[in-house]
């Protein structure tokens, strides 16, 4: 099967929609598929390459005057490579495979990460529409998109192939007690309502240490917080850390405190590490920790039940235990062959609905 994927960019700045789109790429190449990676470019060129899928500088952008320019390259694509299935994982991407040819000969497969986005109501110009969770597909049928067109993969990072020539980082020396959280420096991703959190915390556990991993644009402002309330020697920046596993694996708890959360890679590999964790109950959070049976839900910005819970966590030993290995149950579902395997599945009926010969090019 020729497989096209079209993302903005494949830069390794911990977007998790581009990590997946890296883990499928190289997961369907190594399953004997012919796929191409169309972006503006990014560090993980040389890694695509190295696992047999071919990269192709096609540059990307919001902007709607430059489409009819990423048509034009995407046509020179097509016509060289004739893909079978084109799978678009952001908004540009899906109107360039959906407007590049009057009659098409490929599939069209568009995946929705973020589905709190207006513009998310587009994906629904694929021919078959991918939600990373139940609840993002919830939200893209109340959105009016046929219950036919609609798939559900959750996203999975377990035996990723961006991890799998990399030794585990040596161990971070974290200071203890200490919580956790893998996220963007975003107000949505709910750094706010965690470092509000944690001040409490503090005040209830005098040693505790908060590692924020992660950068983002509103990183200044977080610290400007962290700055008033007076916890400068309590509270770490870290900045972006492409392989965080030292920090999950030494963490006493890890937090997720998102406003929006489709479907979080970081949970999953948080459940990987074997974290106690605490996450927000909101979108696709709770079918990413079995619905609570994983990690512990709390309302979405409320800064106070989430500190309750990070000290009932650090105050019971047995309790925080109990979690770290509920965390780990049933993650097999989260490995990177077995959605590898769903969106191969997916593209294969998409074909034979469509009409084309499914053992064309297979």
């Amino acid at each position: 099967m020729r497989i096209v994927h079209l993302a903005n960019h494949i830069r390794n700045s911990g977007n998790g929609i581009v990590n997946m789109m890296v883990d499928l790429a190289c997961s369907q190449a190594n399953a004997g598929n012919e796929v191409i990676v169309a972006t503006s470019g990014g560090e993980f060129d040389e890694l695509l390459n190295r696992h047999g899928v071919r990269t192709f500088q096609l540059p990307q952008s919001s902007r709607l005057w430059r489409i009819f320019s990423m048509i034009r390259a995407f046509r020179e694509l097509a016509r060289e490579c004739q893909p079978d299935v084109v799978h678009a994982h952001m908004v540009t991407g899906i109107l360039i495979g959906r407007f590049a040819a009057v009659k098409r000969n490929y599939v069209l497969v568009a995946t929705v990460h973020n589905v709190f986005q207006r513009s998310a109501s587009l994906m629904r110009l694929g021919d078959r529409v991918v939600c990373v969770t139940k609840d993002v597909a919830k939200s893209m049928r109340n959105r009016g998109i046929s219950r036919s067109k609609i798939e559900v993969v959750r996203n999975g990072t377990i035996g990723s192939p961006r991890r799998s020539q990399m030794e585990l980082p040596s161990a971070e020396t974290l200071e203890r007690p200490c919580i956790v959280t893998v996220a963007g420096m975003y107000e949505r991703k709910g750094i706010r309502d965690l470092i509000l959190a944690f001040s409490l915390v503090n005040g209830r556990f005098p040693e505790s240490n908060l590692y924020l991993v992660g950068d983002g644009p509103d990183r200044p402002a977080m610290e400007a917080l962290v700055h008033d309330l007076k916890l400068e020697e309590r509270v770490r920046f870290t900045g972006f850390i492409s392989d965080p596993r030292s920090y999950l694996r030494n963490s006493d708890v890890f937090v997720l405190a998102s406003h929006n959360e489709s479907g979080a890679l970081a949970l999953v590999e948080a459940r990987e590490a074997g974290c106690a964790i605490i996450a927000t109950d909101v979108d696709g959070n709770p079918e990413m920790l079995d619905f609570g049976r994983a990690g512990v839900l709390v309302p979405v910005k409320n800064p106070e039940t989430l500190a309750d819970e990070i000290c009932m966590m650090l105050h019971n030993h047995e309790l925080r235990e109990s979690y770290r290995q509920r965390s780990r149950i049933g993650i097999n579902e989260f490995r990177v062959e077995n959605v590898c395997e769903q969106y191969l599945s997916i593209y294969r009926r998409a074909i034979i609905c469509l009409g084309k010969r499914s053992g064309k090019r297979d």
